[in-house]
């Protein structure tokens, strides 16, 4: 009669298929999806271990599952988040296909995740000086390493808008960069300025001499295609770490530098030069939540002005 009953339950790999697909109709990010389908990967292989489906799964389980992410895989407790809200939107996914009866996460996420959440202290990201920006990129000696920790400094893109960008994003009238369109972007288009120029414009002639097959601006040494996520984070923590500003060994948010980091830096010190509030929204590319922002129709030439005025200079 066991085996009768896991023959009825559908095979979790399709069905984190069918929630791929799900998630793509509702304009989820690409990035998202992939978040999300990781996460439910090692959670069904956490339940595979244990013998159980995710039919079975309750409050029990549950608890089971979050000792096992906080105490064996030793995961921040935004990650444990992260975990369980892919989790939820999987269960919320089945109870609208009619697979599921309920979502079994939800007074759980309340009774255990609630109080961490509330009670935490909010860490500071790591915020590095001008001088200590200017020290972190001036050490690097890679010309495509060095570009992008540049761009990333002179433009707060985000990570995956860094490594989407092709050869053909850049205007070299204009020094301007257009993004590729993504849910979380309003405005596209970001400045650089002299510096940024120079070592973008090195890093191409070397990318010349590797002769990629791909369009991407930034491309891996090894395989020549689209650098990856992967590959992005690990040079940048490298190159902080050696100059003492990333300690992985620690748990405390302020002792990492990651690529957000950058995003960090550079909206606190457009902020810090005076730059008006709404012309970094627009540099950053956030979202209009608010209504009057409706009426804030800023002029292209005058924010490239504004932004030449206050990106702070790095000695490159």
């Amino acid at each position: 009669m066991e085996n009768l009953n896991l023959l009825l339950v559908p095979d979790f790999t399709k069905l984190i298929e069918g929630f791929s697909a799900d998630c793509s109709l509702r304009s989820m990010t690409t990035e998202s999806t992939r978040r999300y389908r990781s996460c439910l990967s090692i959670f069904g292989n956490f339940l595979e271990a244990r013998g159980t489906t995710f039919m079975e799964v309750d409050r029990f389980r549950l608890k089971e599952f979050l000792e096992y992410i906080r105490f064996e895989r030793r995961v921040g407790q935004k990650t444990v988040e992260n975990y369980f809200s892919s989790i939820s939107s999987f269960y919320d996914y089945l109870v609208f296909e009619e697979l599921s009866q309920l979502n079994p996460v939800v007074p759980f996420r309340k009774r255990f995740l609630r109080n961490y959440k509330d009670e935490a202290r909010d860490p500071e990201r790591r915020l590095l000086s001008v001088e200590e920006m200017s020290k972190l990129v001036n050490s690097i000696l890679d010309p495509r390493d060095k570009a992008i920790a540049v761009l990333f400094a002179k433009t707060g893109i985000r990570r995956n808008e860094l490594l989407s960008l092709d050869v053909g994003s850049i205007d070299w009238v204009e020094y301007s960069i257009t993004l590729k369109p993504t849910p979380k972007r309003s405005n596209r288009v970001v400045f650089f300025d002299d510096e940024c120029a120079f070592v973008l414009r090195r890093w191409l002639k070397t990318r010349e001499k590797l002769e990629p097959p791909s369009k991407a601006l930034f491309v891996s040494y090894q395989s020549l295609n689209r650098l990856d996520r992967n590959g992005l984070y690990t040079l940048v923590v490298k190159y902080a770490a050696a100059l003492g500003f990333h300690r992985p060994e620690s748990k405390r948010l302020e002792d990492h530098f990651s690529p957000h980091c950058f995003r960090h830096w550079f909206t606190t010190w457009l902020r810090r030069k005076g730059m008006p509030r709404e012309f970094v929204k627009e540099l950053r590319g956030d979202r209009r939540k608010e209504a009057m922002d409706i009426y804030d129709h800023i002029d292209r030439q005058e924010l490239r002005r504004a932004y030449l005025a206050s990106v702070p200079k790095l000695g490159v």
